[in-house]
């Protein structure tokens, strides 16, 4: 596989990204916390699936069995996918670099993608607005997980992410290094309490 390399800046990279994920292709790309692998989520109605969630595990490791972030354009997308109220003190931190773990609806498209045993998915509307207009233009969630084989660091260099995996993914697009930065916070709601499970960038 060759790896098409691309600078964020460049004025084509939204489209070149998009066009990428909606024919199934795997990314990485840079993101309001870390450098992720992204694919687009399988709708259930959707004619093709890509399976890209297996994808991303493969290339990150058989070990790997954390469930994928799915990462929307706006806010209130989430309500396609999900019955939950939302505490207003969660959603104002949105875009931004929370995520949320909710209940998925019984007959949403993401169904499929959810954890059979709770039927819940983790969902993210990032703060960077370059990565919202690529999300945006696939017109689904896409995947998004940490740069890194399962078990290893997360790799913050763009030298290091293309010497290892330039030959494993589609599309690589720079954005300088991202050392020193947090993975997002990462938040479940139980009993309409929230629980923080991981403390990110965003405080709560």
């Amino acid at each position: 596989m060759k790896t098409l390399i691309k600078n964020k800046s460049d004025s084509a990279s939204i489209k070149t990204t998009a066009d990428t994920l909606k024919c199934g292709g795997i990314v990485i790309i840079p993101t309001d916390t870390v450098y992720g692998f992204s694919g687009i989520v399988d709708l259930k109605a959707a004619a093709t699936h890509f399976e890209t969630d297996a994808k991303i595990r493969a290339i990150k490791g058989r070990a790997e069995t954390k469930p994928l972030i799915q990462l929307i354009a706006k806010p209130e997308d989430l309500r396609l996918y999900t019955d939950d109220i939302i505490p207003d003190s969660l959603l104002s931190k949105w875009p931004g670099a929370l995520t949320i773990i909710v209940h998925i609806k019984e007959n949403s498209p993401l169904a499929e993608t959810a954890i059979p045993e709770s039927r819940t998915v983790a969902f993210r509307c990032p703060g960077d607005e370059w990565l919202r207009k690529v999300i945006a233009e696939c017109g689904a969630p896409v995947f998004s997980t940490s740069v890194n084989r399962s078990g290893q660091p997360v790799l913050d260099t763009t030298d290091a992410i293309t010497t290892e995996f330039q030959n494993e993914v589609d599309l690589i697009i720079e954005d300088g290094d991202k050392k020193g930065a947090l993975p997002s916070t990462l938040v479940a709601l139980e009993n309409g309490e929230v629980k923080i499970l991981r403390q990110g960038s965003v405080e709560i």
